[in-house]
């Protein structure tokens, strides 16, 4: 059974918060995906429980958490980056398979890229646009951000 909606099947086992879930298909998004179940018995699937919660109160906890984020200079050093290349917005946008309109929104910053687009840049224009956040029990420290030893709420939230 799904922990999340309680649909009757479970088949993806994951983490969400820290927590193991077993849960269907359309939960799954929710979560970082660890694993596929297979179906089995009942009697076989108690047991497996069982032994999947002794695994997991065997390794220890993970006191530090890491997150990724887009430095805050996105746009400039895109529009740099874009005009040392020589392209114009248009020819960018055609080799990245993105619309000019974008491109032309990150540039001015009124579009933060999300990661998945931010990779794209990084790898086409060759230069570095998301950043990572250590956080762990004690408070927030910043890894990897040039010139910051200390982060504000504004550097973990997308302000629209």
């Amino acid at each position: 059974m799904c922990d999340m909606c309680s649909s009757p099947e479970a088949v993806y086992r994951i983490e969400l918060e820290g927590s193991m879930l077993n849960v269907c298909e359309k939960c799954s998004s929710y979560g970082r995906v660890i694993a596929k179940l297979k179906q089995e018995e009942p009697e076989k699937k108690k047991k497996k429980e069982k032994k999947v919660v002794e695994e997991a109160e065997v390794k220890p906890k993970k006191d530090t958490e890491t997150l990724q984020i887009i430095v805050p200079n996105y746009s400039s050093l895109i529009k740099t980056r874009r005009e040392k290349l020589g392209l114009k917005q248009k020819e960018l946008a055609m080799k990245i398979a993105e619309k000019e309109s974008v491109i032309h929104k990150l540039e001015s910053g009124h579009m933060k890229p999300g990661l998945p687009l931010a990779r794209k840049l990084e790898r086409f224009l060759k230069i570095r646009l998301v950043e990572e956040v250590e956080l762990d029990d004690t408070g927030i420290s910043a890894k990897g951000i040039k010139g910051s030893d200390e982060l504000t709420l504004g550097d973990l939230i997308d302000i629209k």
